[in-house]
């Protein structure tokens, strides 16, 4: 995940002094199963207790939409309707579903949110620690694929094809749900916000002062962060199986899955991406993820305002791989980390360029 360290994030709410007579507030909740975390400037507590509850609030009707788990959902709504005809759908899930589609497309299934059987199986072999049956794994396939799910542009609605399909926005919920809890923020005059949403970040304007937001980016190995970016009207997030992952008969399988497998990668390997929004930037970590880094960055250099950084293992030594665009990103580095290698303080490293055309 990515850390915002401008913010301690605390429960409830927190105010300091800051110049321009803004203050400094903190508000958390859990929303989507997440931290859900703010950090904003206002010119009083009112102010921003306001502007906090109108993102929770925008959150968690999201959550209400897109929720795989929630069987009263929208989404659970059109899954169960799958192999029937149209479903007519709100805007949010809309948009999402219209985006997810256009990914799919440019990385020609890579990114896919019909995995949703295949996730089924692998959050059941995550609790037993045992490996879904090929059968099992092959009739799951069978109802996966990003070509079965249509959209009908006029009416705004959508057909899943093949009875047994399911729908899992995991990969870009969460960050659509951090740009439009951003948004109730600006809404209502605070410009100066962050949102963390479970480690996918959307961001405002910089704090009084400052040049941007100061994030962490992730390192491979869990710990604390040796290289920080600043940002501020952008959005980023981090794709990886640090934290979330299963080890099955010696072998250690990523939360993330192929959907073109059906299996979680077993790569180790850690992607950061910055984006214009959050929906981006959390769809494009998965499927540069799943890409790997050689297509991966070149996806990222054909998006208007992305950038992404890849690490990964390689031979023992962690391989950092970096976009154009990450190149011009103001990047700051801490003192006790600049007489070492910025992907890791106490591992090898193997550092190259996204156009150096071998691994």
């Amino acid at each position: 995940m990515i850390t915002g360290m401008v913010a301690m994030f605390l429960t409830g709410a927190t105010a300091a002094r800051t110049p321009e007579a803004l203050r400094r507030f903190e508000f958390s909740r859990t929303v989507m199963a997440a931290p859900m975390n703010l950090v904003l400037y206002a010119a009083d507590p009112e102010v921003a207790s306001r502007a906090a509850e109108a993102a929770f609030a925008r959150a968690r009707a999201l959550d209400a939409i897109m929720s795989d788990y929630d069987p009263a959902s929208e989404l659970s709504r059109l899954s169960a309707a799958a192999g029937g005809g149209f479903v007519a759908l709100s805007d949010d899930l809309w948009r999402v579903l219209v985006r997810s589609q256009e990914l799919s497309a440019a990385t020609e299934g890579a990114f896919d949110v019909t995995i949703g059987p295949c996730v089924a199986l692998w959050r059941r072999a995550r609790r037993s620690r045992e490996l879904p049956a090929a059968e099992e794994l092959a009739a799951a396939r069978a109802r996966c694929g990003h070509r079965l799910l249509v959209l009908d542009v006029e009416r705004r609605s959508a057909r899943l094809d093949r009875s047994g399909m399911r729908l899992d926005l995991g990969a870009i919920a969460k960050g659509y749900a951090a740009q439009e809890a951003l948004f109730a923020i600006e809404k209502l005059g605070v410009a100066r916000a962050l949102v963390d949403m479970g480690g996918d970040l959307a961001l405002g304007d910089p704090p009084p002062g400052a040049r941007g937001w100061r994030i962490g980016v992730a390192p491979l190995r869990d710990g604390v962060p040796s290289l920080y970016l600043w940002l501020s009207r952008c959005a980023a997030a981090t794709s990886g199986d640090v934290h979330r992952f299963v080890e099955i008969e010696g072998r250690r399988y990523s939360h993330v899955l192929d959907p073109r497998t059906g299996v979680g990668l077993t790569d180790r390997s850690c992607v950061t991406v910055v984006a214009p929004d959050a929906a981006a930037a959390d769809a494009l970590a998965t499927a540069v993820s799943v890409l790997g880094p050689e297509r991966g960055l070149a996806l990222l250099d054909g998006k208007a305002g992305a950038a992404g950084r890849v690490v990964r293992v390689v031979d023992g030594a962690e391989e950092i791989r970096e976009s154009a665009r990450w190149k011009t990103l103001p990047v700051f580095v801490p003192e006790e980390h600049r007489a070492r290698p910025s992907g890791s303080p106490s591992s090898p490293v193997k550092k190259g360029g996204a156009a150096e055309p071998k691994r």
